[in-house]
């Protein structure tokens, strides 16, 4: 009985010991004890022949206590970012232009057709033939004749053809399906594609694949999260991007240890990075870095029932180009024409959303009847000024996207928030309740004060464009803008983020008795007052009116 009792208790104590050390390997809360937080600009670049790619080290003690990983692509006109897809959940703003971005989720049904819109044309174009010979026939009864003749010819001819066509599908008869199929294989049938602009948040899930292509008249610059810790991604901390396509070099250095840019090889940026367990000898004799090139050629040419030329093509050897390609000439697929109607039939849909939302009484239900997985909506604009949560035309606005507003955020466990901060507008001292924050400056300049719970401010710095920090949970922040102003993107790692604001009119101050604030600070009744309601703006905060407030 003893011997069973301490067999027991040991097996406990492994079975503790094992998870303890899983929990510590998969979460970043033992990283978080931070001394120090700094804004900073990627560390490395990949130049790519219609672009770059840039990302900040995750293997900083700052982003590994938000478990976060983070990149910035840019795409020049007409350039294809060729589809991949991650180990964690990817949320991206678009900071500048506009293009396509396509999305693939396994199983689901190609919506976007070209054979109905090619049999459109094709019965247009027979119409206006049909009207030219009519036309013809009028001329004269000697061109109806030849025509009639001409008709005969042709009614042969379809004869010869039908007979050959009979003969030929006999032939082929051992070796699968009529030619019906052939004719469905020539047209081009996708899954749906999302226009994307300045201003779109778009949610990608882990394990999906996506591409983005830039079809409009300047840079297409997107800012990507990877949520690393997220409970969707099974692997170890590290962001993995696969590449589906071309010859792509490694993003994210696996160990985390990011090189400067100028370390790159030769001086040349980009090619100081290796790829994920590719020795530098297969690199150079110009093997493919996508998920391909792992497979045996013939044995992919098998699956997928194409020669192995073909198959090569899709590893990617002998192909000197990498993430980001220049298409030549334009790139011409199945889209639906974006107009005024459209825009409109996109404004009603919001509405019936909100309406469905109000007699819901507030309660989401995600993935109900007016959404199903396969037709999920991945993209949201909060860049219109219109569209604000929070607004002080003396400070600025803040707009802010949740589950609300985005349901597959709720899957995701992401949200996020855009602000616009005028000249010297302050956004109210706060700190994030449920998530960490990390934040990329679109625009213009701020200062930004971040403190820890010993009371040190672990940041206090002028963040400038193209910068990101990271504003750890439940550490105090507040944020002046600039003489430039400030614009600004936050991403959230909680669908539901919110934050205590420490002043303002739904202040933490503001919820206390008076007397309560006369002992703890050690003032007047008076003072405990005028700290209470000096101050009736709530988040978005003016400095003219708190300078008034002080005289």
């Amino acid at each position: 009985m003893a011997r069973a009792f301490v067999f027991s208790l040991c097996l406990l104590l492994v079975f503790n010991g094992c998870l303890a050390a899983r929990q510590s390997q998969l979460s970043p809360q033992n990283q978080c004890q931070l001394n120090q937080l700094q804004a900073r600009e990627p560390d490395n670049r990949i130049q790519a022949e219609a672009g770059q790619i840039e990302t900040w080290n995750f293997n900083q003690e700052d982003f590994q206590c938000a478990g976060v990983a983070a990149s910035r692509i840019t795409i020049q006109r007409n350039g294809l970012h060729l589809p991949s897809y991650s180990n964690a959940p990817q949320l991206i703003y678009i900071v500048q232009g506009r293009g396509v971005l396509g999305a693939v989720f396994s199983g689901c049904p190609e919506t976007f057709e070209e054979s109905q819109q090619s049999s459109q044309q094709g019965r247009q174009q027979e119409q206006e033939q049909e009207r030219q010979q009519q036309q013809q026939g009028e001329q004269g009864r000697q061109q109806g004749q030849q025509e009639q003749q001409q008709e005969r010819q042709g009614r042969q001819q379809g004869r010869q053809q039908q007979e050959e066509g009979r003969q030929q599908e006999q032939q082929q008869g051992q070796q699968g399906r009529p030619q019906q199929q052939q004719q469905f294989r020539q047209l081009d049938r996708h899954q749906k594609t999302r226009r994307i602009r300045e201003g779109d948040v778009v949610a990608i899930p882990a394990g999906v694949a996506y591409w983005s292509y830039n079809d409009g008249d300047q840079e297409l610059v997107a800012v990507n999260l990877f949520h690393v810790s997220s409970d969707h991604n099974q692997l170890d901390q590290n962001p993995r991007k696969f590449y589906l396509a071309g010859n792509p070099e490694n993003e994210f250095n696996q160990q985390g240890q990011s090189q400067p840019r100028e370390q790159g090889e030769q001086g040349r940026p980009g090619q100081h990075q290796q790829p994920f367990g590719r020795p530098r000898q297969q690199e150079q004799q110009g093997n493919g870095n996508n998920v391909f090139s792992g497979f045996n050629t013939q044995l992919l040419a098998q699956a997928l029932n194409v020669n192995e030329e073909t198959a090569r093509n899709l590893q990617g050897q002998n192909d000197n180009r990498n993430q980001i390609i220049r298409v030549r000439g334009n790139l011409d697929f199945v889209q639906p024409p974006r107009g005024r109607q459209e825009r409109e039939h996109e404004e009603r849909q919001q509405e019936q959303l909100q309406q469905e939302r109000q007699q819901q009484g507030g309660q989401l239900m995600a993935n109900g009847l007016e959404e199903t997985f396969c037709s999920l909506r991945l993209k949201e604009n909060i860049g219109n000024p219109e569209r604000a949560d929070i607004f002080s035309p003396r400070a600025g606005r803040i707009s802010t996207l949740n589950t609300h507003n985005l349901p597959i955020l709720r899957f995701l466990r992401l949200s996020a928030e855009r602000g616009f901060f005028y000249r010297n507008g302050i956004y109210s001292p706060h700190w994030n309740v449920n998530a960490h924050s990390v934040v990329y400056v679109i625009r213009g300049n701020a200062r930004v004060q971040v403190v820890n719970e010993n009371g040190d401010a672990i940041l206090d710095q002028e963040v400038q464009q193209g910068q990101l920090f990271i504003v750890p949970q439940n550490h105090g922040v507040i944020q002046q803008a600039g003489n430039q102003g400030f614009e600004y993107f936050a991403f959230k790692t909680e669908e539901n983020a919110f934050i205590n604001t420490l002043a303002g009119r739904t202040s933490f101050l503001r919820a206390l008795p008076d007397e309560v604030l006369a002992n703890a600070y050690q003032i007047s009744r008076e003072q405990a007052r005028q700290l209470k309601y000096n101050r009736q703006e709530t988040i978005a905060l003016s400095s003219s009116q708190q300078r008034r407030a002080v005289v």
